[in-house]
């Protein structure tokens, strides 16, 4: 990548901030091999009989186990998926004590990998398991070596501890993202449409004047932004973060 205006503005931003938020969706993760909704090889343009929507519902969970777990272990796991610069470069930030906080709307995991120790996932994670019955905890280990459904010791049906669609966002979480924000310096929104509702909502909590958005597409947020960057994010991230600090 090279040094252009925008970029400069994020070497200077980060290097003087000593609060910054990132706010992360889909694209974040991309670099890593993880498709995201409505790439060519997105979840939208996979080729099942029903949309992601209506296979990731917590109605069709309960009235299609099976199915459910057949698309979500073919779409949903990435097992082998690595963390990317994006991910290393906050987890610099934060181990510089510059970074408070990260928001994600992904359920993958791979900041927690990367190193960062405090991030909100606001749709949970793939990593994590649990019986409905008994309460019993499971890692993705369960799903990966169970062909059909897996089931806990007692019985009972073992769910991924993920938001699915008509499910209510965990609320401590979420006022907790809202405080983070609200009290930050600087907000990073990056590799997210900001389409996706209650999440999105979010970026309205923030009070500041360094509004940062990296992201390849136009959002409905760009008039509110201070700096726009339409590039990779890990590129864009990576090569800011080397610049202050040498490395990550």
């Amino acid at each position: 990548m090279t040094v252009n205006d925008e970029l400069k503005q994020l070497i200077t931003i980060l290097r003087s901030a000593e609060n910054i938020v990132f706010f992360g969706g889909a694209g974040v993760s991309t670099e890593s091999g993880i498709p995201d909704f409505r790439s060519e090889d997105g979840l939208y343009n996979s080729k099942y009989k029903y949309p992601p929507e209506t296979m990731l519902s917590h109605s069709f969970f309960v009235e299609n186990t099976s199915e459910f777990y057949r698309f979500y272990k073919d779409k949903m796991l990435h097992p082998n998926a690595l963390p990317n610069d994006a991910h290393f470069a906050l987890s610099a930030l934060e181990e510089h004590g510059k970074l408070k906080a990260i928001i994600t709307q992904n359920v993958d995991g791979l900041h927690h990998s990367a190193g960062s120790l405090k991030v909100l996932e606001l749709h949970g994670s793939r990593g994590r398991y649990y019986c409905m019955a008994c309460g019993k905890s499971y890692t993705m280990d369960i799903v990966l070596e169970t062909e059909d459904v897996p089931l806990c010791q007692c019985g009972g049906i073992i769910r991924p501890d993920v938001v699915l669609y008509e499910e209510g966002l965990d609320q401590r979480i979420l006022g907790e993202a809202i405080s983070v924000i609200k009290a930050a310096e600087v907000l990073i929104v990056g590799g997210t449409s900001l389409n996706v509702y209650p999440a999105a909502g979010l970026i309205q909590y923030y009070n500041g004047d360094k509004l940062v958005l990296i992201n390849k597409s136009e959002t409905s947020y760009d008039s509110y932004a201070n700096l726009i960057i339409r590039d990779n994010i890990g590129e864009t991230l990576g090569a800011a973060v080397r610049d202050v600090f040498g490395a990550i």
